[in-house]
């Protein structure tokens, strides 16, 4: 089931299944339902609040490149970033596959993805360079 969900950092959307969040969008969806007392929704509000909570239960990753690159996003702390360079290098992977990997992301915010940047600038995003900043920025302040 797709929920949209209302934060002070903008419209978001997460498809919660009941066991598990298998895709989360940093805009709404039409038609979907107003999001629920489920862990996705709580976990967007302790994120929105700045606070931190335990991830809900995601959809397990499809490769096992999938499941390094997560373990990778996750272990970039809160309110500091990583290069391209650096966490390609670290997955044995090209900065370029890296970052076509970092777009393919289902789940940008719960798997952070947004902390990835360029070594000159601020990179890529799959939902915008305006939510990466936003982002970074939101989670700097904390």
């Amino acid at each position: 089931m797709i929920y949209n969900y209302t934060s002070s950092l903008g419209l978001m959307a997460y498809d919660w299944d009941g066991q598990s969040c298998r895709r989360l969008w940093l805009d709404s969806h039409p038609g979907a339902r107003p999001s629920a007392d489920d862990p996705v929704g709580c976990w967007l509000d302790a994120y929105c609040d700045g606070r931190r909570l335990a991830l809900p239960p995601l959809a397990k990753p499809h490769t096992a490149f999938q499941a390094r690159l997560r373990k990778a996003l996750l272990a970039i702390p809160w309110g500091e970033t990583c290069t391209y360079g650096e966490l390609a290098r670290q997955l044995g992977t090209a900065p370029r596959a890296f970052g076509q990997a970092l777009g393919a992301n289902p789940l940008p915010l719960l798997i952070p993805c947004h902390r990835v940047v360029a070594a000159n600038g601020i990179g890529g995003f799959s939902c915008g360079i305006e939510w990466k900043k936003a982002l970074l920025e939101f989670e700097r302040s904390f």
